[in-house]
């Protein structure tokens, strides 16, 4: 019975063989992002930017159809651009970044929609905003595990200062010249992983595997070689219960892993050891009468 349940749909089907390797590789490159964005309280800012990646994706549909190439490329170059650009509002202007991020995500998200429903099919929309995760093949997996292992060496490479940046920015400015390089090299990797997780997951769904497992974790660890274990297990065994979830009901995947990992973040809320509503209640002294 567990077998069947827990086991034979991977012994069995390579879809879903290939599915639980990309989500793997997805949880594994684009959750420690997901982590230092929550820490420097930019979770927002992944939301928006892969929102940002959609007019890209969508150009690159148009010229090469559901192209890998284009369509990543296209990614690319608009998540960047945006990026850039509300940076760039921001020290011209007296908007803040949040507000100037905003403005560009909504006007990419727009466009891109646009751009798909009016030159494609409601299925291409859907495949570009809800993912198809059951359907990757061998040049998307590899995709995936390039930038999996790419983030991961990057994220070694720039491990102090990205720490430090989120604990003490300003004393970061003051002692090196790594702060800025630091945080474009930060983006860059947040713009590629979305990129990467827009293919398995789409364009809706690819930050919550970067978000959810982060903030779950938070309640489980306290020093950050533990808040990075906690959050790729997180993603490892969302992705795994929400395939399971999505073959045995039915389900669309994406959303179904999505949803198993708010379950763990609404669970890590009640439970979690680190600041969870029942360590925090068992914390309190109690009033005697």
């Amino acid at each position: 019975m567990i077998w069947e349940i827990l086991v034979a749909p991977f012994t069995e089907f390579g879809f879903m063989r290939r599915a639980l390797l990309g989500c793997i590789a997805i949880s594994v490159g684009a959750t420690p992002v997901g982590l230092f964005l929550m820490l420097r309280r930019m979770s927002l800012t992944g939301d928006a930017m892969a929102h940002a990646i959609l007019p890209g994706a969508a150009v690159g549909y148009l010229i090469s159809g559901l192209s890998l190439g284009a369509m990543t490329i296209g990614g690319l170059i608009a998540g960047m651009a945006v990026a850039l650009l509300s940076g760039f509002v921001t020290r011209v202007t007296a908007l803040r970044e949040d507000a100037s991020l905003a403005a560009f995500y909504l006007i990419s998200l727009a466009l891109g929609v646009l751009i798909v429903s009016t030159r494609g099919s409601n299925v291409d929309l859907m495949h570009v905003l809800f993912g198809t995760v059951l359907a990757l093949d061998d040049a998307t997996l590899i995709m995936l595990c390039s930038i999996a292992s790419l983030s991961v060496l990057v994220l070694a490479a720039v491990f102090r200062p990205l720490v430090l940046e989120c604990a003490d920015p300003q004393f970061l400015r003051s002692v090196s010249g790594l702060s800025a390089i630091t945080h474009l090299t930060f983006l860059a990797l947040v713009v590629l992983n979305l990129v990467g997780g827009f293919h398995a997951l789409g364009t809706l769904m690819a930050v919550g595997i970067m978000i959810l497992p982060a903030a779950a974790a938070k309640f489980w660890a306290s020093n950050i070689g533990g808040l990075l274990a906690a959050a790729v297990i997180t993603a490892i065994l969302s992705s795994l219960c929400g395939l399971l979830l999505s073959y045995h009901f039915s389900l669309p995947s994406g959303p179904a892993i999505i949803l198993v990992a708010g379950i763990a973040y609404v669970l890590s809320i009640i439970i979690g050891p680190v600041g969870g509503l029942i360590a925090r209640a068992a914390l309190q002294p109690r009033i005697e009468t």
